[in-house]
């Protein structure tokens, strides 16, 4: 499968990030992708009121989306906002295939992590979502989704080849090699190819002053095996890459991690 990683900024105006996904997205498909990957948050970055831009999966700027892979004949993923009905939003990824109706998987870890509250105005997701691409199985999962091997393996289990991760990470002391270390790790653990893509590092002041997780860059590709296949900087890029998907099923007669894996009962412990 060639596959396209859009490393891409998005800022607060949804129209405007729109535009970013379709100059991307023709450009993928002149160079013969079949899927094109954007990052979390494409709709509108982090750092501002998210309940404003929110929309519904049948809405205009999914529907947009929708339009340009019929277009292009390029499936695309990528970061929205979709109403929750509590009054905060769910962080939702529009996955949408040429020919079929738009797909949503909802982020279920929510990043509440280094004085960072996306719970307070973000509600969990409870899905796992595989869809189907050229005869191929995708999963995907959202940024801080990629600190739980579970979800990855899963995914796996539902017949996963690729896992598509869009994130915004945020910068940090150790931030870095720790998204290194996870895309790879998890790729291992799920004996899947690992396709992790992150907003760029912003180039805009505002962005980048935000407490917000508004991207580091340095998107990734890891083989079933846990080597990488495409490392980027921090900067904005478009990548296509070609990928053998049946080497997950080559890893996991090598590797069957997923066939070895065994129940560990949950012990209560009394101190």
């Amino acid at each position: 499968m060639r596959i396209a990683l859009a490393q891409v900024n998005s800022g607060t105006d949804p129209q405007a990030n729109l535009e970013i996904v379709r100059e991307h997205t023709r450009a993928a498909a002149a160079d013969g992708a079949e899927l094109v990957v954007f990052p979390e948050a494409m709709m509108c970055r982090f750092g501002v009121r998210l309940d404003t831009v929110a929309q519904p999966l049948d809405g205009p700027w999914a529907g947009a989306v929708a339009a340009l892979a019929d277009e292009t004949g390029v499936a695309v993923v990528a970061g929205m906002f979709t109403p929750a009905g509590d009054g905060r939003v769910r962080n939702t990824l529009v996955i949408a295939v040429p020919g079929r109706p738009v797909q949503g998987y909802d982020k279920i870890h929510l990043f509440d992590a280094f004085g960072f509250a996306e719970s307070a105005t973000v509600a969990p997701g409870d899905q796992p979502v595989v869809f189907e691409l050229s005869g191929h199985r995708i999963g995907v999962a959202t940024c801080y989704d990629i600190r739980f091997p579970r979800l990855f393996t899963e995914l796996a289990r539902r017949g996963a080849e690729l896992i598509v991760v869009p994130a915004s990470w945020g910068d940090g002391t150790g931030k870095l090699p720790q998204w290194q270390l996870l895309a790879s790790a998890r790729a291992l653990d799920s004996t899947t190819f690992v396709a992790a893509v992150g907003q760029a590092l912003p180039d805009d002041p505002q962005a980048a002053a935000s407490s917000a997780p508004t991207g580091i860059g340095h998107s990734r590709i890891s083989d079933p095996f846990g080597s990488v296949v495409a490392d980027y900087g921090p900067g904005v890029t478009l990548g296509v890459h070609e990928l053998d998907l049946t080497t997950a099923h080559r890893a996991r007669d090598a590797l069957a991690v997923l066939a070895n894996e065994r129940p560990i009962a949950r012990l209560d412990r009394t101190e």
